[in-house]
């Protein structure tokens, strides 16, 4: 009786799991913890959108069971989405369902169409669910560079020629969490033309398609023709339009995938909260001004974060989508870790970071920023490193810096 479940056997620890304590007992002890750590929206639902929950749920005829796939309304509001931003013709019928958040598709997907042995191809550094969820139901995960480039193209061809079986699926993960890289449509035609040859599988997650930055709209995959013979994408509301706590988000794509998804889904859940869903569908049917001002405050906050962090002695890449910046740690701290690396900055800063090693082993010399803290409260993020790093020569060769 004494043994580990088989399923939790295969999960190691939760990174953030060993972070979170150590952010408990300082806030315990009156340190003002700035925390970039959680990708968790600080910014308010739009108001439209609240009303139409509080206009809904008055009606008693909406508390009842939902529906597993998503109400009507909501799925042809997401397949006008796709065909106004992507140019994509969606039958909200059978190529979409409304998903518990994108997490909850991704891992629903996973047990739907994975046997026990097969091989996924999964990005890493990635967000964890895009390895965890087929771990879970009995995969195989093979990693893939994360960057979109020509060497994820030829590791693509390595990996599907030397693994035994022949992968089911590649994951897509662009605009990318953690690391903000972004795919181009050449990218995505090369990817999907190799993948429809050899019969593979694309999952695509495109969570932060509109939090994107100096005027450059991410693609979706399935823009690109015959995309939609192999490929389900995932979306979310979350970022979109700050509507974390309310789990909604979308599969589209590929009949059968989606089918086999809505079966496993049908199963397991009754949908959202109807007059969640009504409020979803108002959003997706409004203007995007709300999504706009969101883009905007996430910009202002990128670039406060990556002048002030660099004026601090730490330079961060400038990311061209998400809500994250992915940094190298400072070299005088590399041989430290990630996770040694964040233990460390909270309890000498007050700053929480995500460690990269939560995101995949090959994450292990960055740790991801949020923005979702104000300006305000970066820039003193910022001071509180610059101080430690300029009282840090005992661990490495640290030149004092101007101030952030």
């Amino acid at each position: 009786m004494s043994e580990e479940f088989h399923r939790i056997r295969r999960l190691p620890p939760y990174v953030f799991e060993h972070i979170n304590p150590i952010k408990a007992k300082a806030r315990a002890e009156g340190v003002d913890i700035i925390d970039l750590g959680m990708g968790n929206p600080d910014l308010p639902t739009p108001q439209h959108i609240v009303d139409k929950l509080k206009e809904t749920v008055k009606d008693p005829r909406t508390h009842r069971y939902s529906s597993s796939r998503g109400i009507p309304g909501l799925r042809k509001a997401q397949a006008s989405y796709y065909g106004r931003r992507f140019g994509v013709k969606l039958d909200p019928n059978t190529q979409v369902v409304a998903t518990l958040g994108s997490k909850e598709g991704f891992a629903n997907m996973a047990q739907a169409i994975t046997a026990p042995g097969d091989v996924v191809l999964v990005p890493n550094p990635t967000y964890p669910i895009h390895s965890f969820g087929f771990i879970m139901s009995g995969g195989v995960v093979r990693s893939m560079p994360a960057d979109p480039n020509e060497d994820f193209l030829r590791s693509l061809d390595r990996a599907v020629r030397h693994s035994i079986p022949k992968p089911i699926a590649l994951i897509l993960n662009y605009p990318a969490n953690p690391t903000a890289y972004v795919a181009s449509l050449d990218f995505y035609k090369e990817v999907v033309d190799y993948c429809r040859k050899q019969e593979i599988f694309i999952l695509s997650d495109l969570a932060y398609s509109e939090i994107y930055f100096d005027g450059d709209p991410p693609h979706s995959v399935l823009e690109i023709p015959g995309a939609m013979d192999i490929t389900v994408e995932f979306t979310s509301m979350s970022k979109t339009f700050s509507m974390p706590g309310w789990r909604v988000g979308f599969a589209v794509g590929n009949e059968r995938l989606i089918a086999a998804l809505a079966r496993v889904k049908s199963y397991l859940d009754y949908g959202a909260f109807t007059p969640i869903q009504v409020a979803a569908t108002a959003a997706l049917n409004g203007d995007d001004s709300c999504i706009e001002e969101a883009r905007t405050i996430y910009q202002s906050r990128r670039d406060v974060m990556v002048e002030s962090f660099g004026r601090a002695g730490w330079n961060i890449p400038v990311p061209a989508a998400t809500m994250f910046a992915w940094a190298p740690i400072p070299d005088q701290f590399a041989e430290l870790g990630s996770l040694e690396f964040a233990k460390l900055l909270i309890r000498e800063t007050g700053v929480a970071v995500a460690p990269g090693v939560g995101f995949g082993e090959y994450g292990d010399q960055y740790v991801r920023l949020a923005f979702v803290e104000n300006e305000q409260r970066i820039r003193q993020a910022a001071r509180a490193i610059r101080k430690f790093l300029g009282g840090a020569s005992g661990k490495g060769n640290v030149v004092p810096l101007a101030s952030a």
